[in-house]
């Protein structure tokens, strides 16, 4: 084995594939973390971390005192499926461990598109947490955001008749508010943790109708917007309108370690994310 140290992720993985394999079957106890430790020339911390990510897979159940995790009896990859694709899951419930587990790598890389920064804002707050009680902490911090620009006609959320400026306003405004308070959450960690924050928007000139996020370019997590017609108050007065729940979407996860379908998937996801970064976008000020 080199000298080089092995992250959370890079042990995680090689223990995923061990399950995969059947070399840890279900049932197995895991090998003790000053085994893991050993065998992989790590920190006991960075072998409890990759142990966490494999249990919040579902891949192993929780230990217990004085015995290590399980193979879990009905792990994901034991039943021919993945952890990251599985049952595809609300944007909020998905996107969180996803992001938890992305940034256990040293240098994390967050890239978004959407509606607004709504799902991304509210899933980040278990993986801040992680950080905040030091069980991660990567050395930098990336994440790039595309949304739709503040004056273009959106196709959603759109007011029926003479009601869409309104409707606009009130999306601009959770656009801005939303955006804002997750930049200040992930810069807020450059003071308080030392870690290099990096948060960049940039405008779309169109409504998108997915939702796409590309962590750390390993993996990406797609999601469709359901439109549909409803019904909200704004300065007092009850709109009708085309809108969606983009907290609500139901996210499908790729993971490019898991085959070439996956692989091909995540590589065009960034691919596409990066054209639309350097061409057609333009500058976006939340304000």
């Amino acid at each position: 084995m080199n000298d080089r140290k092995r992250s959370p992720n890079e042990v995680a993985d090689t223990l995923r594939e061990r399950i995969r394999k059947g070399e840890l079957k279900a049932g197995d106890h895991m090998p003790t973390q000053s085994k893991l430790a050993e065998e992989f020339c790590v920190e006991r911390g960075v072998v409890r971390q990759a142990l966490r990510i494999l249990h919040g897979e579902g891949l192993l159940t929780e230990a217990r005192r004085g015995a290590p995790a399980r193979v879990a009896e009905k792990s994901p990859l034991a039943a021919g499926g993945d952890p990251t694709r599985g049952q595809p899951q609300p944007t909020v419930s998905a996107l969180g461990p996803r992001i938890a587990h992305a940034l256990a790598a040293e240098d994390v890389c967050i890239d978004a598109l959407s509606l607004t920064a709504e799902s991304l804002m509210l899933a980040l707050s278990e993986p801040l947490r992680l950080i905040h009680e030091n069980r991660v902490k990567p050395r930098s911090i990336t994440t790039r955001i595309l949304l739709p620009a503040r004056n273009i006609e959106l196709a959603f959320p759109k007011g029926l008749e003479d009601e869409s400026k309104l409707v606009h306003q009130r999306w601009l405004t959770q656009r801005n508010a939303q955006g804002q308070v997750l930049r200040h959450n992930l810069l807020n960690l450059r003071r308080s943790h030392g870690i290099e924050v990096d948060v960049q928007f940039r405008a779309l000139p169109f409504t998108p109708p997915v939702k796409l996020y590309v962590l750390n370019r390993a993996e990406a997590l797609f999601a469709y917007y359901a439109v549909a017609k409803r019904e909200e108050e704004i300065e007092d007065t009850n709109l009708e309108m085309y809108d969606a729940l983009g907290t609500e979407s139901v996210l499908f996860g790729f993971d490019s370690r898991l085959g070439p379908r996956d692989e091909a998937f995540v590589e065009q996801s960034a691919q596409w994310f990066d054209a639309l970064w350097n061409t057609i976008t333009s500058p976006l000020t939340l304000g």
